[in-house]
C-alpha cells in the first residue's frame, strides 16, 4: 500500500473525479490558484472520500502559477505564507476538517529543497499557523533538515509522475522530459522508489531515495489513467472497501 496525493483546487474543477482514487490531497491556499469558495468546496470533497487534507501555500503569484521563483524579502514571503495558511485553517475550522499536513507548492518547494534560509521561513510560517501539522519533504533536502531541526514531523514525498536529476532536484518543466505521462512508466518509477527506495535519473544513474507519499500533479493530461493504474498495482484497502478496487 502506497499513499497518493494530488495538489487540487487549482482551478481544473477535476476534483470530484480525483479524490476516489487518492488517500491525500494539497489544497491550493490562494498564493498560486484558488479562492475560499474552491477552498470550501474542496474541502467538502476530500472529507467525503476520506482523503487527507494539507495546505499548499506557494510564492503569491498566480500569473505564473507559483512555478517562477519570486524576487521576494523574507518578511513578504512570510506575511503572504501566514495569509495563506490563516484563510485555510480559517475554512478547515468552519467545517470541523483536521488539516493532516502543509506541502509548499511549485517554484517554492523547490527552492526550500536547496535553501536554507528561505526553509527556515517556511517551517517558521507553519509553526506560527499551526500547532501539529506534519509537512511533506523531498528526501536529503534543506527543508528536511530544518523542519527535523524544529521538531516537524516530516513526511518524505516523491514525484510519480517527474522525472529527477542526479542531486535529486526535479528536472525543469522547461525541458521536455521534465514530466512523465506514459502510465506504464509510471507504475515503475513509482514501483521502484517504494520497493528499492531507489529512483533512476534522467542520467542513468540509479540514486537512492526516501518516499512515504507520492504525488501525481492533477493537472498531468493522464492523471485520471495515472491514478487508476497506481490504485491497480498498489492497491489500497480504503479504495477497496469503497468498491473501487480494479479487478485483475
Amino acid at each position: 500500500m502506497i499513499d497518493i496525493n494530488c495538489d487540487v483546487g487549482e482551478g481544473l474543477h477535476n476534483e470530484h473525479i480525483l479524490m476516489p482514487f487518492i488517500s491525500s490531497c494539497n489544497i491550493a491556499c490562494g498564493g498560486h490558484a484558488g479562492s475560499v469558495e474552491i477552498i470550501d468546496k474542496v474541502i467538502d470533497l476530500a472529507i467525503e472520500n476520506d482523503v487527507k487534507i494539507g495546505a499548499h501555500p506557494s510564492f503569491p503569484d498566480r500569473e505564473n502559477f507559483g512555478r517562477v521563483i519570486m524576487n521576494i524579502s523574507n518578511k513578504a514571503l512570510q506575511q503572504s505564507l501566514y495569509e495563506q495558511l490563516q484563510v485555510f485553517k480559517e475554512r478547515a475550522d468552519l467545517k470541523g476538517a483536521v488539516i493532516h499536513h502543509v506541502k509548499p507548492h511549485g517554484a517554492l518547494y523547490n527552492l526550500i529543497a536547496v535553501n536554507e534560509e528561505k526553509a527556515t521561513v517556511v517551517v517558521s510560517v507553519i509553526q506560527r499557523a499551526f500547532k501539529d501539522v506534519k509537512i511533506y519533504v523531498p528526501y536529503n533536502s534543506a527543508i528536511e533538515k530544518v523542519a527535523l531541526a524544529n521538531q516537524m514531523t516530516i513526511v518524505y514525498e516523491a514525484f510519480a509522475d517527474r522525472n529527477y536529476n542526479d542531486d535529486l532536484t526535479l528536472v525543469s518543466r522547461a525541458l521536455p522530459y521534465a514530466i512523465i505521462t506514459d502510465r506504464l512508466k509510471i507504475v515503475e518509477h513509482v514501483r521502484r522508489m517504494a520497493e528499492e527506495s531507489l529512483v533512476k535519473t534522467v542520467q542513468g544513474n540509479e540514486k537512492q531515495i526516501k518516499a512515504q507519499t507520492f504525488c501525481v500533479h492533477g493537472d498531468n493530461k493522464n492523471a485520471i489513467d495515472i491514478l487508476k493504474e497506481l490504485n491497480e498495482k498498489f492497491i489500497s484497502p480504503r479504495l477497496e472497501s469503497r468498491g473501487l478496487g480494479m479487478q485483475s
